[in-house]
């Protein structure tokens, strides 16, 4: 319980799982389990009670750098909840391998690698330099889903 006593401590609160809207149903896992591995599928900002994080648009018009930073960071914990569903204690998680950022971008905004870095650094923060580094892509994008401003999916090894 390592990585849920230093959320608690930095006073960060895991989400509950996201309310779609109007009901919508999606057919796949939030995580993907495979031995030694746990694949997570797209996920965005969330408020603690699993609602959409109320910052949406895109980046460049509707929100600044900065508080897209603020929805990555955000969706990071969205990422933990749902690992933690899965997986029962995120400390089976031995190494963050790859993070895929997706970022909802305004005509011009070429800044996504810093919006990104807002889920990279919670994940180095909590896991430290060894385990917290990942391979990363940081794109920007015409659309997210519901008119989020940042999208990530991830891979992890786990024990």
């Amino acid at each position: 319980m390592r990585i849920e006593n230093r959320l608690a401590e930095l006073g960060l609160e895991l989400p509950q799982p996201m309310k779609t809207p109007s009901g919508l149903e999606l057919p796949f896992p939030w995580v993907r389990l495979w031995p030694g591995r746990a694949f997570v599928s797209g996920h965005g900002p969330l408020h603690a009670d699993g609602s959409l994080w109320s910052g949406l648009g895109k980046v460049g018009s509707d929100l600044t750098a900065e508080q897209a930073y603020g929805a990555a960071r955000a969706t990071a914990l969205a990422v933990l909840a749902s690992l933690q569903r899965a997986l029962g204690d995120l400390d089976r998680i031995t190494a963050w391998l790859r993070v895929f950022g997706m970022v909802n971008t305004a005509p011009g905004f070429n800044q996504t690698p810093a919006v990104i870095n807002g889920f990279s650094d919670l994940i180095i923060e909590l896991w430290g330099p060894e385990a917290g580094p990942h391979s990363r892509s940081a794109i920007g994008v015409a659309e997210l889903p519901f008119n989020i401003p940042v999208e990530v999916e991830a891979e992890v090894a786990v024990d």
